[in-house]
């Protein structure tokens, strides 16, 4: 049995101010056909706008707020909403609270900075 506790896993901070830890991969477990990664995004903070080729993402948000946008449509989504971002949709998630925006984001296949493509 394999178990990661997110406290064991360290975090680090991406290139648009996201704090991530990758809480299940190829890169710090046995999975390999998905993953599983907290994001905090702080107050303020966007992801930068991206797709994926091949990528699927399920967004599910812990806590606090946000606007989520997926090919230009914006929504606002908090705690309980998850969202699903199906290859090839560019997208991107802002913080727009008083509190960090806090998500599990899953990736299937895993999440790979060659498929992390820039849309800005």
């Amino acid at each position: 049995m394999e178990v990661i506790n997110r406290n064991a896993v360290e975090a680090f901070v991406g290139p648009d101010g996201a704090t991530i830890r990758e809480l299940a991969g190829s890169r710090n477990a046995s999975a390999r056909k998905q993953s599983l990664a907290e994001a905090t995004i702080p107050v303020g903070g966007t992801v930068t706008l991206h797709y994926h080729k091949i990528t699927e993402e399920l967004y599910y948000i812990l806590s606090g707020s946000g606007l989520m946008t997926i090919e230009g449509e914006v929504k606002e989504v908090g705690p309980g909403d998850t969202i699903i971002i199906v290859p090839g949709q560019r997208h991107k998630i802002a913080n727009n609270g008083q509190v960090p925006l806090v998500l599990l984001a899953s990736c299937s296949p895993p999440w790979s900075a060659e498929d992390h493509i820039p849309a800005e």
